[in-house]
Order: structure tokens, then C-alpha cells, then sequence
């Protein structure tokens, strides 16, 4: 989660954005996700999806007697947190396709996860949460570089 704030909410480099400091509000689908030439650019839209899909695996390990609809709002809750977030302080555009983008990662999350838990039944949690140590142990160096590299990229002395 604190990748996902970082990366969306503070605008680390990641996927080659930075912060705008402009207040837009983009209600059409894909319409910020053309490059100046009009070729549609997916590399923003996959790391939505991407960076998501974990959120959606989490809310089954915690409310797995949930319904469908009841695990997909807080995924739409928290995108929206984060749109709002940017758009207050002008911490760059709040998209719908940020937002649709988000959902559905959210959703294959939902999807991988109900797939493990065909596949391992009871040791579905024990199975992710070894997954996801092993992945924030492989992450936390690359993270860490970013979020260094992140301080010459937006103007600040590094810590």
C-alpha cells in the first residue's frame, strides 16, 4: 500500500509522470492516455491495472465471506480517495481512466484470487502471504532506489 501511495499519490517517476500541480478533471475514458502524435499510450493504463490487482487479492483474504459488489466498492473507494487526494492539492490529473483502470486490476485481483482458492482451498492465505514477503523482500531494494532517485528528479536534495 505505501508503493501504491507513493506512486499514485506523490507521483514517484515510476511510469515516466511526474506531478502536474494543475487541478484537471478528465471524465473521458482514455482521453489523457494520447501521446502528442494521437497514439494511444498503454504504459500508464497496465501499471494501474498492475499495481492494483494486489488490493483486490487483499479485500478476499480479509472479508472473503464478502459478495462480489461488496469487495469491488473499496476498490472504487480508494481510487477515488486517491483522485480526490490529487485533485485537491494539485498533485496531478484525476482521471476516469485512472479510475476504470484501478477497478479492473482490482477485479483480476479478486479473480487470481478465487482461482488460488480453487486450486489450494484453506492454504490460499498461507500460499499469498509467502508470495507477497517474497515479493516485498525482491521489491524493496527497486523501491528504495526510486524513491532516492525520485528527490533529483523533483528538485530535492536527496536524505
Amino acid at each position: 500500500m505505501l508503493l501504491l501511495i507513493s506512486i499514485v499519490i506523490f507521483k514517484l517517476p515510476f511510469y515516466g509522470r511526474t506531478a502536474d500541480e494543475v487541478r484537471v478533471i478528465n471524465l473521458i475514458p482514455l482521453g489523457g492516455s494520447f501521446d502528442e502524435n494521437g497514439v494511444l499510450v498503454l504504459r500508464e493504463i497496465v501499471y494501474n491495472i498492475i499495481f492494483f490487482i494486489p488490493l483486490g487479492i487483499y479485500i478476499c483474504m480479509l472479508k472473503g465471506a464478502w459478495s462480489f459488489k461488496k469487495k469491488v466498492l473499496p476498490i472504487i473507494g480508494v481510487t477515488l480517495g486517491f483522485e480526490a487526494v490529487q485533485f485537491i492539492f494539485a498533485m496531478g490529473r484525476s482521471d476516469i481512466t485512472d479510475l476504470l483502470g484501478n477497478t479492473l486490476g482490482g477485479i483480476i485481483g479478486i479473480g487470481i484470487y478465487a482461482l488460488l482458492w480453487r486450486i489450494l482451498n484453506n492454504r490460499t492465505v498461507t500460499a499469498v502471504n509467502l508470495l507477497a514477503l517474497a515479493v516485498t523482500v525482491c521489491a524493496l531494494l527497486p523501491f528504495t532506489y526510486l524513491f532516492y532517485l525520485s528527490h533529483f528528479v523533483m528538485g530535492r536534495p536527496p536524505l
